[in-house]
């Protein structure tokens, strides 16, 4: 395995121009004619959500670097190499729309990549759909994407209210007497409201008393917030937003000398980013992951969960996260549709048009877990096969502690230092 990897990393690309990056064999020069399939990102490169969007580039990016090591993506016996182009979102809504048009009338991709957070990907998805191009978003988790049923996008996280509630019940079946109470705070946005809504629903569903449920502007000062959980001392605090919001909730809370027995939160938690900036304060902290290295799952171009964990690390430098995972898993069903399909590229509009239906007919398994789409009603186009896993940060280290078939290691409760 080592050797297989050694020889990975050997392996560079080219870029050219501003935006585009492409491996593998050589394509012939005129735009029109090329015979490669051309591959556009939409993601937040610069701005608040830089760390999350650049994850996405990775997984992404990861994918591409090895299906062109290959020579491409294999349609009809011929294999087509993968061109990449990118569009910076800015962390904003608007800006991600107008890369997605730049991707689409000036570069000409043939399918994109969607974008990191769900904010941008509501934002994408009309112009996916304006101009029949198909987008499959291996990062955006609000059950909004799906609930308008967009025909040209597919998820492949499962929506944050099919995970978050999970959480929640999980937590209280572990903990038993335990844990009696729970509070819930979070971040006034899409993604960050819907995870939060989702725990307030788990703390329902596991007949816990919910001693706050509260949402705050995404700039706001924590210092009140953290002020008001200390007062009501619940067992577990359940937070729904972003890796930088859970950050500076850490420190806020640190800096009030205000420890809780739980702490949990959704996608951030398993991100370099929140463990590198926190070092031993992000200790005991809980998190939600629809796929861990740990899993029984592979395919034929990553291998199994942990051979992909490898890979990544080998290539960037960390371990990757669910998000980086479904990123590059987004890419294996696209070489999967494009296989079925069984055209050679470049691809016109209606042939744009057949390979979305080749998408909404996946049903496939990969080192992320099975992909496939559902076809009817609030999660339309959304992957919701992969089961949520609870995970808490340990030394440093990511953790599966719950279910107990996931588990890798026991739950921590209180977690280090609680007040």
């Amino acid at each position: 395995m080592a050797g297989k990897f050694s020889r990975r990393a050997l392996l560079r690309g080219t870029v050219l121009g501003s935006g585009a990056l492409v491996l593998g064999a050589p394509v012939v020069s005129a735009q029109g004619q090329e015979k490669v399939i051309r591959c556009g990102v939409v993601t937040s490169l610069s701005g608040d959500n830089r760390f999350g969007g650049n994850l996405t580039r990775r997984g992404y990016d990861l994918w591409a670097e090895e299906i062109n090591k290959l020579g491409g993506i294999e349609i009809a016996g011929q294999r087509y190499p993968v061109k990449m182009f990118y569009g910076d979102a800015q962390s904003r809504p608007a800006s991600g729309a107008d890369a997605a048009v730049r991707l689409i009338i000036q570069d000409k991709v043939d399918v994109l990549f969607g974008p990191y957070t769900s904010g941008v990907t509501l934002a994408v998805q009309p112009i996916s759909a304006k101009y029949q191009v198909p987008m499959i978003s291996g990062s955006a988790e609000s059950p909004n994407v799906w609930l308008s049923k967009p025909a040209f996008n597919f998820g492949m996280i499962p929506a944050v209210d099919l995970t978050s509630d999970k959480s929640i019940k999980v937590l209280a079946e572990n903990l038993g007497s335990k844990a009696k109470s729970v509070a819930v705070v979070g971040v006034d946005e899409p993604f960050s409201k819907e995870t939060a809504e989702g725990f307030r629903h788990g703390v329902q569903e596991a007949d816990l008393e919910l001693k706050r449920f509260e949402l705050f502007p995404a700039n706001a000062d924590l210092t009140p917030i953290i002020s008001k959980l200390k007062d009501d001392n619940p067992d577990i605090v359940a937070v729904g937003g972003h890796e930088s919001v859970f950050i500076n909730f850490v420190n806020a809370a640190v800096s009030l000398d205000y420890r809780p027995k739980a702490l949990i939160m959704h996608y951030g938690v398993t991100s370099a980013a929140f463990i590198n900036q926190l070092g031993e304060k992000a200790n005991g902290a809980l998190g939600v992951s629809v796929w861990t290295a740990g899993l029984p799952y592979r395919d034929d171009l990553f291998g199994t969960a942990s051979d992909y964990s490898e890979l990544s690390f080998a290539r960037w430098g960390t371990h990757p996260d669910y998000t980086e995972a479904g990123c590059s898993a987004s890419g294996l069903v696209l070489q999967d549709a494009a296989r079925r399909l069984g055209k050679a590229p470049p691809w016109d509009q209606k042939t744009r048009v057949e390979l979305t239906k080749a998408i909404e007919e996946t049903d496939i398994e990969t080192f992320y877990g099975p992909v496939a789409f559902a076809k009817e009603g609030d999660h339309f186009h959304n992957n919701i096969k992969p089961v949520p896993v609870v995970v808490q940060i340990k030394d440093g280290k990511v953790v599966p502690v719950a279910p107990s078939s996931a588990a890798e290691g026991e739950l921590q409760y209180p977690m280090p230092g609680a007040s």
